[in-house]
């Protein structure tokens, strides 16, 4: 019996590129036993050391989430569909209206609403009464900003405090080529200032942390997530739980993208759908393995749907419900989601009951102060090595793509192939490894010490702190 698993993009390298493999078994466990067994470089991404699945990929029957059928125990039958979500990087929202007038400028602005008995001239009031948080002010931060001032917000609040680079600028389009080089909050807030002038734009130039995040969110009603790493994801999150706000969570990754909208008093929360993050550097960042220059709008559009839906109170918002929306095939799916009713924090007895320490609960450890630990090595230390005629090895994990943008004339071995590849290597000879930025390296070296190389170390930064600190003439990406 057939069925076929859908392999979403990050996992898409691990099984020869391909988006869905037919696989015969009458379980999910006899599925992805098959998958694994066409496809073993998987295999670490879907199970631990214990030979357990891996907390943070989470399998679907159809859209029934396995963890409340049957686990990998749960039947399948020929046409079924098996999807494997892992982590990417509501309610109604009770604004009042008292005291809240359209002038005459804004009824006309807004009369396209005012005319729809779903929004009417209540529901824009309570628009305009409302506040919503943009937590960053890049990919999806850029057509939500736009949209949510566009339709009549009257206060949004952004969190950012990052500078526009222009490599932004293919994706981010609050911010534009003459804007290269200053604060996102100042670019932003000007450029929605000229969309509407009516919205009042609040800045928060800091890195929102345990510290920060309650003082920050408190004044808002709705918390809208356009987050690119794992620790913020689930401090907004604890934040949104602890203070009672929904959270309208979006991510994306290459040509994938995923909606959804978190409120822990009508539904599950981010910890019910993944429980525990992904290993520091397993789920690559935007930056590291890209994305569709048009695939944030898409995502940050649909989250701008789901506040305002929010807002007025008027339509089907998707608590409960996952949007996977696959860019490369122009396919939407929508899967279940279930409160779990053993969370740590949105459960009925939780266990977390204040913010905590989020880079250590990811797993990410404090760098070194000195700037690199044993098995890294700095950009400066390996232009002087290479200066003196030192005979150290480049090996370069990137993918051919882009080895062609720009290279250390390194030896090309893809990070997916390399266990396949390793007797390539010469354990004797110093072995420095690198990739774009730092993290697929990170991996590459990690395993080759497991493998027996003592004599191996990261480029710290990548061949991007290369270009930049070593050779501005390089072409970066």
């Amino acid at each position: 019996m057939s069925v076929n698993v859908m392999i979403p993009t990050p996992l898409r390298p691990y099984a020869d590129s391909h988006d869905r493999v037919s696989v015969d078994g009458t379980t999910v466990s006899e599925v992805l036993s098959g998958l694994v067994t066409k496809h073993p470089a998987l295999k670490r991404h879907l199970y631990g050391d214990d030979g357990k699945l891996r907390t943070y990929v989470n399998i679907y029957v159809n859209d029934e989430d396995i963890r409340y059928l049957e686990k990998e125990k749960t039947g399948v039958k020929a046409g079924d569909v098996v999807s494997i979500v892992p982590s990417i990087a509501g309610g109604t929202a009770e604004t009042t209206t008292e005291n809240v007038d359209l002038s005459r400028e804004e009824m006309l602005r807004y009369s396209r609403h005012l005319i729809m008995p779903e929004v009417g001239l209540e529901g824009q009031k309570k628009l305009k009464a409302a506040s919503i948080l943009l937590i960053g002010a890049g990919g999806l931060g850029s057509p939500l900003g736009l949209y949510l001032a566009a339709v009549g917000v009257g206060t949004i609040g952004i969190v950012d405090f990052d500078k526009v680079d222009i490599t932004n600028l293919h994706r981010q389009l609050l911010h534009g080529t003459s804007d290269v080089g200053r604060s996102k909050l100042e670019s932003a807030r000007e450029r929605l200032h000229e969309v509407n002038p009516n919205v009042r734009v609040e800045t928060y130039e800091t890195r929102l942390t345990s510290e920060n995040a309650l003082e920050i969110l408190a004044p808002y009603d709705v918390v809208i997530d356009g987050t690119d790493n794992f620790p913020t994801r689930y401090l907004v999150n604890d934040a949104c739980v602890l203070q009672g706000k929904p959270n309208v969570y979006g991510s994306i990754f290459r040509f994938d993208g995923q909606v959804t909208v978190f409120d822990a008093r009508k539904g599950p929360c981010y910890r019910c759908l993944y429980a525990a993050p992904p290993p520091p550097g397993l789920v690559p960042s935007c930056a590291e393995g890209g994305v569709l220059g048009v695939l944030p709008g898409i995502i940050g559009t649909l989250q701008a749907l789901e506040a305002i839906k929010l807002i007025i109170g008027h339509g089907e918002v998707l608590i409960g419900r996952l949007i996977l929306f696959d860019a490369f095939t122009m396919k939407f799916r929508e899967l279940k989601l279930r409160k779990d009713p053993h969370c740590p924090i949105c459960s009925a007895n939780p266990t977390i009951h204040e913010l905590i320490d989020y880079e250590q609960f990811c797993g990410i450890l404090p760098h070194p102060t000195n700037g690199t630990n044993e098995f890294e090595i700095s950009v400066e230390e390996l232009k002087s090595r290479l200066d003196r005629g030192e005979d150290l090895f480049i090996l370069d994990v990137r993918q051919p793509h882009e080895y062609q943008i720009n290279n250390l004339n390194g030896l090309l071995i893809p990070l997916d192939q390399l266990a396949g590849r390793v007797r390539e290597l010469d354990s004797s000879r110093e072995i420095v490894v690198h990739c774009k930025m730092g993290a697929r390296s990170a991996r590459a070296v990690d395993f080759l010490r497991q493998a027996g190389f003592k004599k191996v170390r990261n480029l710290v930064g990548g061949i991007d702190a290369w270009a930049e600190k070593i050779d501005p003439a390089m072409n970066r990406y």
